[in-house]
């Protein structure tokens, strides 16, 4: 998630386990514990674009990791707040804090490699949005009512609402996926592979994106609570062909950086790799776009056949029309775009 969601769940975290005159201190290592686990963003070379996103959300987010990345924070902290207390317990707070970063990220849709070294798998729940305000102005009424009283009961009442926001995206997540099984059975179409993940900052618009029969089928679900409220909705996308080396694009030697580049790419995007519509050089990841029934996804790599011991390029299409916030606004309220 958003690293301000990181740090106030890690400041929450952190106070949940705090005496009362430790309070404020403790959210304060808390906070920056539960953002630490991010600062994998400093990994990356300019020459090989795609290791930046390997590692991104890999070992500094596994469950395995928890305990060092904890006492890295408290190492760093631990200089600035030697007058503050003790290490053992300036460790706690940083271990409660770096606690559920992992965990936290594996809840949203990109991947997280929470089982590292056991596992390479990318564990990705699919039940909130990576930036989500309601969840994360809740925990943020929970840490700061806690600091001013110093006392931890709204922190674990924030902690408590968090975990019910969750469970209901579990919930949502799910009815999302009976809408797609059922849309793909009235198109009389076989599932191989399928998605759905819920749009920015909501659980009630969700991107469906399932396989069959050699294309990738995209459509806006609206998984509405009842009725009254705008009830549930099929917004249909579109589809696109299955990207097929031989037959998409121009001779890759095997052996070459490009060859590598895509399918490094193909792991990362779990095998949901199109040919972008509108950029033909672009391979890009289905599973995300601007607008929850679009084909063009957000971002993708660019290729350079010509030049195949080239690393590729990542790019990304984030630019978001007046139309295209319009549209996504009346999905959202179950309108006619």
């Amino acid at each position: 998630m958003d690293v301000l969601t990181h740090g106030l769940v890690g400041a929450a975290l952190a106070l949940s386990g705090a005496r009362r005159h430790e309070a404020r201190l403790a959210a304060g290592i808390g906070f920056v514990a539960g953002t630490a686990a991010d600062l994998d963003v400093l990994i990356g070379r300019d020459s090989d674009p795609l290791l930046a996103v390997e590692y991104h959300r890999h070992f500094s987010h596994a469950l395995a990791f928890i305990p060092v990345g904890a006492l890295l924070a408290a190492g760093v902290l631990w200089p600035l707040l030697r007058g503050r207390g003790v290490f053992t317990r300036l460790y706690l707070f940083a271990l409660l804090g770096y606690s559920a970063s992992g965990l936290l990220d594996a809840c949203t849709s990109y991947g997280t490699h929470l089982l590292w070294p056991f596992s390479n798998e990318r564990v990705a729940f699919n039940i909130i949005s990576i930036v989500d305000p309601i969840f994360t102005l809740a925990l943020m009424a929970g840490v700061v009512i806690s600091c001013v009283k110093r006392q931890r009961a709204a922190a674990w009442a924030a902690l408590g609402a968090a975990g019910c926001y969750l469970l209901f995206g579990f919930a949502q997540h799910g009815r999302a996926e009976q809408m797609q099984a059922e849309l793909a059975r009235e198109r009389g179409q076989q599932v191989e592979r399928a998605v759905v993940k819920p749009t920015i900052g909501n659980l009630l618009l969700w991107r469906s994106v399932y396989q069959a029969g050699g294309r990738y089928h995209v459509d806006a679900l609206r998984v509405g609570w009842f009725d009254w409220f705008g009830g549930s909705r099929v917004y249909v996308g579109g589809s696109l062909s299955q990207l097929e080396l031989g037959r998409d694009l121009p001779p890759i030697p095997d052996a070459s950086v490009l060859r590598a580049d895509i399918e490094r790419f193909a792991v990362l995007s779990d095998g949901f790799v199109v040919q972008h519509p509108e950029h033909r050089a672009v391979l890009g990841d289905v599973r995300y776009a601007n607008e929850p029934s679009s084909l063009s996804p957000l971002w993708g790599i660019e290729l350079d056949p010509a030049r195949p011991e080239q690393h590729v390029r990542y790019e990304f299409f984030r630019e978001v029309s007046a139309s295209t916030r319009q549209r996504f606004l009346a999905m959202l309220l179950g309108r006619e775009p």
